[in-house]
């Protein structure tokens, strides 16, 4: 056996210490929503090694569960083992232990190494299955809780454990305490996530104090597997050697992002998505970045496209992927819009998120009938234009602005979403090109649309190459 107090005596091993190691010590959910999966998640998101040690094995998808099968409480330490001795674990969290027996060889191994523990006291699934036999929870308050760092029960679990009935913050901050002052754990957050109210508050209590950690409640989010991310995210940080009160901090905006954008799959409870905390950041900056590429070969070319750039001057945007584009501040294009500028063209600003509204509105509604579509740009509307495009093979559709009803006129930002789902659905997809010949006020327009925002410049420069190879420009 090594201490974790040896690792820093030995060179060859600081070295590779520099990437803290995390553990799960929890149950497989085959459905991949909870357990080690929404963990293994987690760690990686937040930049630790994960590593695990399986306690049970359980068929389950997002609305029950089938089957369980418990590991032997020895293969459960022997995992522990395994990894502390040759990777060192900077903290632990556990998740489902289901019986007495391997509680009390978790907590025999986890004082043998002393590294921090998150406790997530699981004791029923999402789907309303028990996880945790009710003779284990004696072990539970009287083994484990004792060792932990910070235990992260919800409602119902704070309520068992603790005797105290939950319906409001000020019994949160209750039970909180007395996980603490009566059960040992040097800290407890007892999760919000099932009371009422507009906000979903955590509350934590350490050396003596209360901090609320409150955020708006999200009511259309995914919600299997966020105990699991949350202790997660919590071992974590404190893995990278952050305080309990900062960790429970990044682990709320984790899981609350998690939450938002989690993955509409299954019949029951979809789970949360864990992979948000880095895919959303990514994608904001690959998006920057491919745009900024369309703008700079719109430039190259400024001098063959600008006698199409419209009275309302030029963009060229690019939303989000599908699952993160929720609105128009999630859809990147050129600050100020391109303008002419003599015989070519010049931006009016940079490119940044939530700069343009039109063109933006009509990226959104097109991704909702093909997610793959995420970007367009807009010329001024010229008969030669859509007949070039036809003959190259494109899908050409249009809207009649004079057709527009009433109540779509009388809602702000409604036309150009009316409009476009209209040419959408008159040719069954999403077409390469949709044009319409305005109305009372209203300059004629073409929208080209791509799968990213380069894609659409080149579909342009197509169109009017080959116009140039017909007829010239």
């Amino acid at each position: 056996m090594v201490s974790k107090k040896l690792w820093a005596l030995r060179g060859d091993v600081a070295l590779a210490r520099k990437i803290p190691v995390a553990m799960t010590i929890a149950g497989v959910d085959s459905g991949g929503g909870a357990g080690i999966a929404a963990d293994l998640k987690t760690f990686a998101a937040l930049g630790v090694h994960g590593t695990v040690a399986v306690t049970s094995v359980t068929a389950q998808n997002t609305y029950e569960v089938r089957a369980v099968h418990d590991l032997p409480p020895e293969m459960v330490s022997k995992q522990i083992e395994a990894v502390a001795d040759d990777l060192g674990i900077d903290a632990a969290k556990t998740g489902m232990l289901s019986n007495s027996a391997i509680i009390e060889e978790v907590a025999k191994t986890v004082k043998r190494y002393e590294f921090l523990l998150v406790v997530d006291p699981v004791m029923v699934a999402k789907s309303g299955a028990p996880l945790l036999r009710p003779e284990a929870i004696k072990s539970l308050k009287e083994i484990l809780i004792p060792i932990a760092t910070v235990v992260t029960p919800n409602r119902m679990e704070a309520e068992r454990l603790t005797g105290v009935k939950i319906k409001s913050i000020d019994d949160a901050k209750i039970a909180a305490k007395k996980i603490v002052e009566d059960l040992g754990a040097r800290s407890a957050v007892v999760k919000g996530g099932h009371l009422e109210g507009a906000y979903a508050v955590d509350v934590l209590y350490v050396d003596g104090d209360f901090r609320v950690f409150a955020v708006p409640r999200i009511r259309e989010g995914c919600t299997h597997g966020t105990g699991c991310s949350f202790s997660a995210a919590i071992a974590a940080e404190l893995a990278k050697g952050k305080s309990i009160e900062k960790a429970v901090e990044v682990a709320k905006r984790f899981v609350t992002l998690a939450i938002e954008y989690g993955s509409k799959i299954g019949r029951g409870h979809c789970p949360v998505n864990p992979s948000a905390w880095v895919d959303i950041p990514a994608e904001r900056y690959n998006t920057l970045k491919n745009v900024e590429e369309a703008l700079r070969l719109l430039l190259r070319y400024g001098e063959d496209i600008a006698p199409f750039v419209p009275e309302v001057q030029m963009n060229v945007v690019m939303a989000l992927p599908a699952r993160y584009a929720r609105s128009l501040d999630d859809v990147a294009g050129v600050k100020g819009r391109i303008v002419r500028y003599g015989n070519t063209m010049k931006p009016a600003g940079e490119v940044d998120f939530g700069v343009s509204r039109h063109l933006a509105r009509a990226v959104l509604k097109a991704m909702e009938f093909d997610p793959e579509v995420r970007a367009a740009l807009n010329v001024r509307y010229d008969e030669r234009i859509v007949e070039a495009a036809k003959k190259l093979g494109m899908v050409v559709s249009f809207y009649d602005r004079s057709e527009e009803p009433e109540e779509v006129k009388r809602r702000e930002g409604a036309t150009i979403p009316w409009g476009i789902e209209i040419a959408i659905k008159r040719v069954g997809s999403v077409p390469d090109l949709v044009f319409h010949r305005g109305d009372w006020g209203k300059e004629p327009m073409i929208n080209i649309f791509a799968r990213n925002a380069v894609e659409a410049v080149e579909k342009l420069l197509k169109i009017i190459k080959f116009m140039k190879s017909e007829r010239g420009v």
